[in-house]
Protein backbone atom coordinates (compact mmCIF):
# COMPACT_ATOMS: atom_id res chain seq x y z
CA UNK A 1 0.00 0.00 0.00
CA UNK A 2 1.24 3.47 -0.86
CA UNK A 3 0.92 5.71 2.16
CA UNK A 4 -0.23 9.25 1.59
CA UNK A 5 -0.92 12.18 3.82
CA UNK A 6 -4.40 12.50 5.26
CA UNK A 7 -5.67 16.00 5.88
CA UNK A 8 -7.67 15.69 9.09
CA UNK A 9 -9.39 19.09 9.37
CA UNK A 10 -6.46 21.44 10.10
CA UNK A 11 -4.05 18.59 10.82
CA UNK A 12 -1.89 16.51 8.50
CA UNK A 13 -1.15 12.86 9.25
CA UNK A 14 2.07 11.52 7.74
CA UNK A 15 3.45 7.98 7.53
CA UNK A 16 6.93 6.49 8.02
CA UNK A 17 9.82 8.02 6.08
CA UNK A 18 7.63 10.59 4.35
CA UNK A 19 6.53 11.85 7.74
CA UNK A 20 10.07 12.50 8.97
CA UNK A 21 10.87 14.55 5.87
CA UNK A 22 7.67 16.50 6.42
CA UNK A 23 8.48 16.80 10.15
CA UNK A 24 11.81 18.50 9.50
CA UNK A 25 10.19 20.86 6.99
CA UNK A 26 7.40 21.78 9.38
CA UNK A 27 9.82 22.49 12.23
CA UNK A 28 11.43 25.05 9.95
CA UNK A 29 8.04 26.47 8.90
CA UNK A 30 6.81 26.85 12.47
CA UNK A 31 9.94 28.72 13.57
CA UNK A 32 9.15 27.95 17.20
CA UNK A 33 10.71 30.10 19.89
CA UNK A 34 11.35 26.89 21.86
CA UNK A 35 10.65 23.22 21.22
CA UNK A 36 9.60 20.88 24.02
CA UNK A 37 9.27 17.10 23.83
CA UNK A 38 6.87 15.41 26.24
CA UNK A 39 7.62 11.77 27.04
CA UNK A 40 6.79 9.34 29.80
CA UNK A 41 9.32 7.14 31.56
CA UNK A 42 8.78 4.32 29.06
CA UNK A 43 9.02 6.37 25.86
CA UNK A 44 12.00 8.29 27.21
CA UNK A 45 13.83 4.98 27.53
CA UNK A 46 12.54 3.16 24.45
CA UNK A 47 11.52 5.76 21.85
CA UNK A 48 13.47 8.95 22.44
CA UNK A 49 16.70 7.45 20.95
CA UNK A 50 14.93 6.86 17.60
CA UNK A 51 13.39 10.32 17.76
CA UNK A 52 16.82 11.85 18.38
CA UNK A 53 18.15 10.26 15.20
CA UNK A 54 15.39 11.95 13.20
CA UNK A 55 15.51 15.32 14.94
CA UNK A 56 17.39 18.05 12.99
CA UNK A 57 20.96 18.66 14.15
CA UNK A 58 20.56 22.41 13.82
CA UNK A 59 17.69 22.56 16.34
CA UNK A 60 17.43 21.80 20.04
CA UNK A 61 14.60 20.78 22.33
CA UNK A 62 13.89 20.59 26.03
CA UNK A 63 12.47 17.36 27.40
CA UNK A 64 9.61 17.05 29.88
CA UNK A 65 9.05 13.56 31.29
CA UNK A 66 6.01 12.32 33.17
CA UNK A 67 5.43 8.96 34.92
CA UNK A 68 4.02 6.22 32.68
CA UNK A 69 0.53 4.82 33.23
CA UNK A 70 -3.14 5.73 33.06
CA UNK A 71 -3.11 6.53 36.78
CA UNK A 72 -0.99 9.59 35.96
CA UNK A 73 -3.40 10.98 33.36
CA UNK A 74 -4.61 13.63 35.78
CA UNK A 75 -4.78 17.37 36.34
CA UNK A 76 -1.93 17.01 38.86
CA UNK A 77 0.32 15.82 36.05
CA UNK A 78 -0.91 18.65 33.82
CA UNK A 79 0.06 21.14 36.52
CA UNK A 80 3.58 19.73 36.57
CA UNK A 81 3.88 20.02 32.78
CA UNK A 82 2.44 23.55 32.77
CA UNK A 83 4.94 24.42 35.50
CA UNK A 84 7.82 22.96 33.51
CA UNK A 85 6.80 25.01 30.47
CA UNK A 86 6.48 28.15 32.55
CA UNK A 87 9.80 27.61 34.32
CA UNK A 88 11.50 27.22 30.94
CA UNK A 89 10.00 30.46 29.68
CA UNK A 90 7.71 28.88 27.10
CA UNK A 91 5.70 31.49 25.22
CA UNK A 92 2.85 31.38 22.70
CA UNK A 93 5.30 30.63 19.87
CA UNK A 94 6.59 27.50 21.61
CA UNK A 95 5.97 24.02 20.18
CA UNK A 96 5.19 20.88 22.17
CA UNK A 97 5.90 17.46 20.65
CA UNK A 98 4.04 14.58 22.30
CA UNK A 99 6.14 11.43 21.94
CA UNK A 100 4.21 8.58 23.51
CA UNK A 101 1.05 6.57 23.77
CA UNK A 102 -2.52 7.60 24.49
CA UNK A 103 -1.77 9.16 27.86
CA UNK A 104 1.00 11.36 26.48
CA UNK A 105 -0.99 12.35 23.37
CA UNK A 106 -4.23 13.08 25.26
CA UNK A 107 -2.62 14.87 28.18
CA UNK A 108 -0.02 16.66 26.08
CA UNK A 109 -2.68 17.92 23.69
CA UNK A 110 -4.75 19.22 26.60
CA UNK A 111 -1.72 20.93 28.13
CA UNK A 112 -0.80 22.55 24.82
CA UNK A 113 -4.29 23.75 23.97
CA UNK A 114 -4.70 25.40 27.39
CA UNK A 115 -1.20 26.81 27.98
CA UNK A 116 -1.32 30.54 27.17
CA UNK A 117 -4.67 29.83 25.49
CA UNK A 118 -3.02 27.51 23.05
CA UNK A 119 0.36 26.63 21.59
CA UNK A 120 1.03 24.37 18.60
CA UNK A 121 1.68 20.71 19.24
CA UNK A 122 2.64 17.63 17.25
CA UNK A 123 1.61 14.08 18.10
CA UNK A 124 4.07 11.27 17.43
CA UNK A 125 2.23 8.20 18.79
CA UNK A 126 4.40 5.29 19.84
CA UNK A 127 1.77 2.64 20.63
CA UNK A 128 -0.63 0.87 18.30
CA UNK A 129 -3.55 2.22 20.34
CA UNK A 130 -2.45 5.83 20.01
CA UNK A 131 -1.63 5.43 16.29
CA UNK A 132 -5.13 4.29 15.37
CA UNK A 133 -7.07 6.25 17.97
CA UNK A 134 -5.72 8.69 20.56
CA UNK A 135 -3.43 10.77 18.34
CA UNK A 136 -6.05 11.65 15.70
CA UNK A 137 -9.48 13.23 15.72
CA UNK A 138 -8.60 16.17 17.97
CA UNK A 139 -9.78 14.81 21.32
CA UNK A 140 -7.58 15.81 24.23
CA UNK A 141 -8.12 15.41 27.95
CA UNK A 142 -7.46 13.76 31.27
CA UNK A 143 -9.22 11.53 33.77
CA UNK A 144 -10.82 13.00 36.88
CA UNK A 145 -11.60 11.02 40.04
CA UNK A 146 -10.90 7.86 38.03
CA UNK A 147 -13.51 8.78 35.40
CA UNK A 148 -12.06 8.40 31.92
CA UNK A 149 -11.40 11.53 29.84
CA UNK A 150 -13.99 13.55 31.74
CA UNK A 151 -12.07 16.82 31.34
CA UNK A 152 -10.85 17.86 27.91
CA UNK A 153 -11.35 19.76 24.70
CA UNK A 154 -11.50 18.98 20.98
CA UNK A 155 -8.65 20.73 19.21
CA UNK A 156 -6.37 19.57 16.40
CA UNK A 157 -2.64 19.03 16.68
CA UNK A 158 -0.52 20.75 14.06
CA UNK A 159 0.78 17.46 12.70
CA UNK A 160 0.59 13.73 13.45
CA UNK A 161 3.33 11.29 12.49
CA UNK A 162 2.89 7.51 12.27
CA UNK A 163 6.14 5.56 12.58
CA UNK A 164 5.45 1.79 12.82
CA UNK A 165 9.04 1.16 13.94
CA UNK A 166 8.01 2.33 17.41
CA UNK A 167 5.81 -0.75 17.69
CA UNK A 168 8.96 -2.83 18.14
CA UNK A 169 9.33 -1.32 21.61
CA UNK A 170 5.94 -2.66 22.76
CA UNK A 171 5.07 -5.84 24.60
CA UNK A 172 2.62 -8.20 22.94
CA UNK A 173 -0.01 -7.16 25.49
CA UNK A 174 0.35 -3.49 24.52
CA UNK A 175 0.05 -4.29 20.80
CA UNK A 176 -3.01 -6.39 21.52
CA UNK A 177 -4.54 -3.46 23.39
CA UNK A 178 -4.33 -1.29 20.27
CA UNK A 179 -5.68 -4.16 18.18
CA UNK A 180 -9.01 -3.83 20.04
CA UNK A 181 -9.58 -0.38 18.54
CA UNK A 182 -8.77 -1.74 15.08
CA UNK A 183 -11.38 -4.46 15.58
CA UNK A 184 -13.88 -1.78 16.62
CA UNK A 185 -13.24 0.08 13.37
CA UNK A 186 -13.90 -3.13 11.45
CA UNK A 187 -17.20 -3.75 13.24
CA UNK A 188 -18.23 -0.22 12.29
CA UNK A 189 -17.44 -0.82 8.61
CA UNK A 190 -17.86 -4.30 7.10
CA UNK A 191 -17.18 -8.02 7.34
CA UNK A 192 -14.36 -7.82 4.80
CA UNK A 193 -12.37 -5.48 7.05
CA UNK A 194 -13.07 -7.75 10.02
CA UNK A 195 -11.99 -10.84 8.08
CA UNK A 196 -8.72 -9.17 7.09
CA UNK A 197 -7.89 -8.44 10.71
CA UNK A 198 -8.24 -12.13 11.59
CA UNK A 199 -5.01 -12.77 9.70
CA UNK A 200 -2.88 -10.15 11.46
CA UNK A 201 0.22 -11.37 13.24
CA UNK A 202 0.77 -8.91 16.09
CA UNK A 203 4.41 -9.95 16.24
CA UNK A 204 4.94 -8.86 12.63
CA UNK A 205 5.05 -5.09 12.10
CA UNK A 206 4.62 -5.43 8.33
CA UNK A 207 1.34 -7.32 8.72
CA UNK A 208 -0.02 -4.57 10.95
CA UNK A 209 1.09 -1.56 8.93
CA UNK A 210 -1.57 -1.53 6.21
CA UNK A 211 -4.34 -1.91 8.75
CA UNK A 212 -3.04 1.02 10.79
CA UNK A 213 -3.68 3.12 7.70
CA UNK A 214 -7.12 1.57 7.18
CA UNK A 215 -8.11 2.24 10.79
CA UNK A 216 -7.07 5.87 10.50
CA UNK A 217 -9.12 6.16 7.29
CA UNK A 218 -12.18 4.77 9.10
CA UNK A 219 -11.81 7.22 11.97
CA UNK A 220 -11.02 10.12 9.65
CA UNK A 221 -14.08 9.41 7.51
CA UNK A 222 -16.34 9.58 10.56
CA UNK A 223 -14.68 12.46 12.39
CA UNK A 224 -14.49 14.68 9.30
CA UNK A 225 -18.30 14.61 9.10
CA UNK A 226 -18.96 15.30 12.78
CA UNK A 227 -16.11 17.10 14.49
CA UNK A 228 -17.91 17.93 17.74
CA UNK A 229 -19.58 14.52 18.21
CA UNK A 230 -23.14 15.73 17.81
CA UNK A 231 -24.23 12.59 15.99
CA UNK A 232 -22.26 10.41 13.58
CA UNK A 233 -19.00 10.50 15.56
CA UNK A 234 -20.75 8.94 18.55
CA UNK A 235 -20.50 5.55 16.84
CA UNK A 236 -16.77 5.53 17.64
CA UNK A 237 -17.82 5.02 21.25
CA UNK A 238 -18.94 1.47 20.49
CA UNK A 239 -17.52 -0.80 23.20
CA UNK A 240 -16.44 2.20 25.24
CA UNK A 241 -19.50 2.84 27.40
CA UNK A 242 -19.11 -0.45 29.25
CA UNK A 243 -15.37 -0.57 28.49
CA UNK A 244 -14.62 2.78 30.16
CA UNK A 245 -16.71 1.81 33.19
CA UNK A 246 -14.74 -1.43 33.56
CA UNK A 247 -11.47 0.43 33.07
CA UNK A 248 -12.46 3.09 35.64
CA UNK A 249 -13.52 0.43 38.17
CA UNK A 250 -10.20 -1.40 38.03
CA UNK A 251 -8.24 1.86 38.02
CA UNK A 252 -10.09 3.00 41.13
CA UNK A 253 -9.28 -0.30 42.83
CA UNK A 254 -5.57 -0.09 41.92
CA UNK A 255 -5.78 -3.07 39.56
CA UNK A 256 -5.60 -1.28 36.20
CA UNK A 257 -6.36 -3.12 32.98
CA UNK A 258 -5.21 -1.87 29.60
CA UNK A 259 -7.64 0.28 27.64
CA UNK A 260 -7.91 -2.21 24.78
CA UNK A 261 -8.58 -5.07 27.16
CA UNK A 262 -11.48 -3.15 28.71
CA UNK A 263 -12.78 -2.14 25.26
CA UNK A 264 -12.67 -5.77 24.08
CA UNK A 265 -14.81 -6.72 27.09
CA UNK A 266 -17.04 -3.72 26.40
CA UNK A 267 -17.52 -4.71 22.76
CA UNK A 268 -18.46 -8.25 23.71
CA UNK A 269 -20.98 -7.06 26.30
CA UNK A 270 -22.43 -4.42 23.99
CA UNK A 271 -22.69 -6.97 21.17
CA UNK A 272 -24.67 -9.17 23.56
CA UNK A 273 -26.95 -6.19 24.18
CA UNK A 274 -27.14 -5.69 20.40
CA UNK A 275 -28.19 -9.30 19.90
CA UNK A 276 -30.86 -9.04 22.59
CA UNK A 277 -32.14 -5.55 21.71
CA UNK A 278 -31.50 -5.01 17.99
CA UNK A 279 -31.45 -8.54 16.60
CA UNK A 280 -27.74 -8.47 15.76
CA UNK A 281 -27.30 -11.90 14.10
CA UNK A 282 -26.74 -14.53 16.78
CA UNK A 283 -24.40 -16.67 14.68
CA UNK A 284 -22.26 -13.63 13.86
CA UNK A 285 -22.20 -12.64 17.55
CA UNK A 286 -21.06 -16.11 18.59
CA UNK A 287 -18.24 -16.04 16.03
CA UNK A 288 -17.07 -12.61 17.21
CA UNK A 289 -17.38 -13.67 20.84
CA UNK A 290 -15.11 -16.67 20.25
CA UNK A 291 -12.50 -14.52 18.52
CA UNK A 292 -12.51 -11.83 21.22
CA UNK A 293 -12.19 -14.41 24.00
CA UNK A 294 -9.43 -16.25 22.14
CA UNK A 295 -7.52 -13.02 21.51
CA UNK A 296 -8.05 -11.11 24.75
CA UNK A 297 -9.16 -13.67 27.30
CA UNK A 298 -11.66 -12.50 29.87
CA UNK A 299 -11.43 -9.87 32.61
CA UNK A 300 -12.42 -11.36 35.94
CA UNK A 301 -15.32 -9.33 37.33
CA UNK A 302 -16.33 -10.14 40.89
CA UNK A 303 -19.94 -10.14 42.00
CA UNK A 304 -19.65 -6.98 44.07
CA UNK A 305 -18.07 -5.14 41.11
CA UNK A 306 -21.17 -5.34 38.90
CA UNK A 307 -23.21 -2.76 40.81
CA UNK A 308 -20.25 -0.40 41.03
CA UNK A 309 -19.56 -0.68 37.28
CA UNK A 310 -23.21 0.19 36.58
CA UNK A 311 -22.96 3.14 39.00
CA UNK A 312 -19.88 4.39 37.13
CA UNK A 313 -21.91 4.31 33.90
CA UNK A 314 -24.05 7.13 35.34
CA UNK A 315 -21.04 9.47 35.01
CA UNK A 316 -20.28 8.63 31.37
CA UNK A 317 -19.77 11.90 29.47
CA UNK A 318 -22.00 10.67 26.62
CA UNK A 319 -25.07 10.57 28.87
CA UNK A 320 -27.91 13.06 28.45
CA UNK A 321 -30.57 13.98 31.03
CA UNK A 322 -29.55 11.12 33.26
CA UNK A 323 -29.92 8.49 30.54
CA UNK A 324 -27.03 6.17 29.70
CA UNK A 325 -26.42 6.33 25.96
CA UNK A 326 -25.07 3.21 24.28
CA UNK A 327 -23.85 2.53 20.77
CA UNK A 328 -25.20 -0.83 19.63
CA UNK A 329 -25.05 -2.60 16.27
CA UNK A 330 -27.82 -3.88 14.00
CA UNK A 331 -25.12 -5.55 11.89
CA UNK A 332 -21.61 -4.88 10.61
CA UNK A 333 -21.43 -1.22 9.65
CA UNK A 334 -24.91 -0.41 10.97
CA UNK A 335 -24.56 1.25 14.37
CA UNK A 336 -27.41 2.63 16.47
CA UNK A 337 -26.35 5.62 18.57
CA UNK A 338 -28.01 6.98 21.72
CA UNK A 339 -29.66 3.68 22.60
CA UNK A 340 -31.05 3.64 26.15
CA UNK A 341 -31.17 0.50 28.27
CA UNK A 342 -32.43 -0.29 31.74
CA UNK A 343 -29.95 -1.15 34.48
CA UNK A 344 -31.51 -4.62 34.57
CA UNK A 345 -30.63 -5.26 30.90
CA UNK A 346 -27.11 -3.92 31.43
CA UNK A 347 -26.63 -6.11 34.49
CA UNK A 348 -27.82 -9.18 32.59
CA UNK A 349 -25.28 -8.58 29.83
CA UNK A 350 -22.42 -8.08 32.30
CA UNK A 351 -23.43 -11.28 34.08
CA UNK A 352 -23.44 -13.08 30.73
CA UNK A 353 -19.84 -11.97 30.20
CA UNK A 354 -18.92 -12.84 33.78
CA UNK A 355 -20.11 -16.42 33.32
CA UNK A 356 -18.31 -17.09 30.02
Amino acid sequence: MSYQKIIDENCEIGFEGAFWIQFVQELTNVAASQIFVLTDTNTKRDCLPLFDVKFPNNLTYKEICIPAGEEHKTLDTCIKVWQALSDAGADRKSLLINLGGGVVCDLGGFVATTYMRGIKWINIPTTLLSMVDASIGGKTGVDFHNLKNIIGIIRDPYLVGIEPAFLKTLSFRERRSGFAEMLKHALLTDKEHWSGLQNIDLENIESIKDYIYKSILVKHSIVSQDREENGLRKQLNFGHTIGHAIESYFLKNNKPVLHGEAVAAGMLIELKLSTDSLSFPLETFQSIEQFLLKTFGKISIKEDAIEEIINILAFDKKNEKGKINFVLLHAFGKPQIDFNLTNTRIEQAIRYYKKL
